[in-house]
């Protein structure tokens, strides 16, 4: 018998993961947590793709931090779960920035990955 995970919980692997690779400064395996079409807007023009990805967090800060929580969540599909987050992106030399984030993650063969992630900041 298998046991289907929560929304929250597939969210909260994924979003480890990528927390992880965004607090060690490795934009590689920030995208690794990214579908290979993964749509990506961050708090500049939006890019499709891993590469995209990679590239927009190469170019962030080092010591650039990630905290999370999870606000609410649904699942579209057996394979499609929706989140929408507080993320509160914490810097060395200025002030944390708190933003908004929506994300889609989808199951791909036996891993869930980052389908759509669309930042927004509600100042």
């Amino acid at each position: 018998m298998t046991m289907v995970s929560s929304e929250a919980q597939i969210l909260r692997d994924v979003l480890d993961r990528w927390k992880s690779a965004v607090d060690a400064h490795e934009p590689d395996d920030v995208a690794s947590c990214f579908t290979e079409d993964a749509i990506f807007q961050g708090l500049h023009p939006y890019t499709v793709g891993r590469d995209g990805v990679a590239a927009y967090y190469a170019a962030q800060p080092l010591g650039l931090t990630a905290a999370y929580e999870i606000r609410e969540t649904r699942r579209l599909a057996d394979d499609v779960v929706l989140g929408y987050l507080e993320v509160e992106f914490g810097f060395t030399d200025r002030p944390a920035l708190t933003v908004h984030l929506g994300v889609v993650v989808r199951r791909i063969d036996d891993d869930w990955l980052i389908g759509h992630y669309q930042v927004s900041r509600l100042d």
